[in-house]
């Protein structure tokens, strides 16, 4: 007979005391299947360097976001370096968004460019073409936008703007995994876009992410690239280690077919929150339309940042803890030489909360939580 297992007391939660809500709560795989991959795996003694799992996930999302030219790697940080650098963008002045994870910032500055920040616009927090518009100058080397929250950019304007000053057009679509637009990945947009596959995203793979590109020639120089630049021993261009493991793409092979479902949950919760919270005093950021949202997150705005850090204190307090996404404004962090004022965005970035979000989310949960932000504001 199985021993009834033991705590001990100190690992016991405290009598009354709810268990902490986070601001998600990662897929996890099933152990037995995850295993047999693991199995396979040891036993081939292949563990990295574009083996089987990964050429096994690479083309399975393909066919899932109907993404012809697609490489994976070990980070969405290490996507848009490569991104960036087969480009021909590195050392570059980069027109980008000032709201967003400091990740967009990180990986300009990891390849000598200079972010140069445009404003978002109010209703969507994405780049605001018109900003872009007004700094366009024959200094700026390429546009990185990003797909804020899983919503999808002014693709039609950015596009045109770019093309027109015959620039490159980088998005930045870490939280866009499941998110359509126009019935396509919104991956599809630009002439090369990167996704993270973060734990906290609707699919993940523990750690990684991927770049989509549109053509087979720029698909060999992103593998190339994330290969230290070399095959066998010739060297062919400076490069990075941003190869994904297989131990990752194990895990991304087991959640592939769970991601619709995860999305799902999001939504049923993502409605609850609608129906329970204020629309006249929390504003949601507006999706555009013709978009399929995956329901990555939700976002409020307070209409002040007193009234968001009461409502955090108080979430806190009742051990729920949502997530400042996305604070501060990047053009505002202390490391960059210069402030180039935003003044949307820095305020966007005060006011803005994501509030708990995921498939298991109970309605209780959903129910306390709205509870306690309605007594806040």
């Amino acid at each position: 007979m199985k021993k009834p297992e033991t705590r001990s007391a100190a690992s016991l939660p405290s009598p009354g005391k709810r268990q902490p809500v986070y601001v998600t709560r990662s897929i996890t795989p099933d152990l037995k299947e995850y295993n047999t991959y693991l199995e396979r795996i040891l036993a081939s003694g292949y563990l990295t360097n574009n083996g089987a799992c990964v050429n096994e996930l690479e083309a399975k999302l393909s066919s899932v976001l109907n993404l012809p030219h697609l490489a994976l790697c070990a980070n969405g940080t290490l996507a848009l370096q490569l991104a960036l650098r087969v480009s021909g963008l590195s050392g570059k002045k980069i027109i980008t968004t000032p709201f967003s994870y400091v990740a967009t910032v990180s990986a300009l500055l990891a390849e000598g460019c200079e972010p140069v920040f445009a404003d978002i616009d109010e209703d969507a927090l994405c780049l605001d073409p018109a900003a872009v518009e007004n700094i366009l100058d024959d200094q700026t080397g390429g546009i990185l936008p990003v797909h804020i929250y899983g919503n999808v950019c002014d693709v039609d304007k950015l596009g045109g703007l770019a093309e027109t000053a015959g620039l490159p057009l980088i998005y930045d679509a870490s939280q866009c995994f499941g998110s359509e637009f126009r019935g396509r990945s919104v991956l599809a947009y630009g002439d090369c876009a990167t996704c993270s596959f973060h734990a906290t995203k609707v699919f993940h793979t523990a750690e990684g992410g991927c770049v989509a590109c549109r053509s087979k020639t720029d698909l060999a120089a992103l593998k190339l690239a994330r290969a230290c630049g070399h095959s066998g021993d010739t060297h062919i261009m400076p490069g990075l280690n941003a190869k994904m493991s297989e131990l990752h793409a194990a895990m991304g092979l087991c959640l592939l077919e769970r991601a619709a479902d995860n999305i799902a949950g999001r939504r049923a919760a993502s409605l609850m929150y609608d129906a329970l919270l204020p629309a006249h005093t929390l504003r949601r950021p507006l999706l555009r339309e013709g978009l399929t949202y995956n329901h990555a997150y939700y976002p409020v705005l307070f209409e002040t940042e007193k009234i968001l850090l009461r409502a955090v204190a108080s979430l806190n307090a009742e051990n729920v803890f949502p997530r400042r996404y996305f604070y501060p404004a990047l053009n505002t962090l202390p490391y960059l030489p210069r402030h180039q004022p935003c003044p949307v965005a820095e305020s966007a970035a005060k006011r803005a909360l994501c509030l708990p979000l995921y498939a298991e989310l109970p309605e209780a949960d959903v129910e306390r939580i709205c509870a306690i932000v309605r007594r806040s504001l």
